[in-house]
């Protein structure tokens, strides 16, 4: 996945991904243009998850299937 993929619905990804893991920020959740790595590490340290888990997580809160 891209960072375009991601920023086309961000807002609603955020929503969803804090729904699934209730302890993240809105810091947490900032997202800047080539920073999908620091994103997905930052959700991993927080959730305890495994980095496969956090990209699919975020995958499925942008797609436009899981709207």
């Amino acid at each position: 996945m891209n960072n375009l993929e991601i920023k086309g619905d961000w807002n609603i990804a955020k929503g969803k991904l804090k729904q699934k893991w209730g302890n993240l920020t809105d810091n947490d959740l900032e997202f800047a243009d080539g920073k999908h790595v620091e994103l997905y590490g930052r959700i991993q340290k927080r959730t305890g998850q495994s980095l496969e888990a956090v990209e699919k997580a975020v995958k499925e809160a942008s797609s436009c299937g899981g709207l």
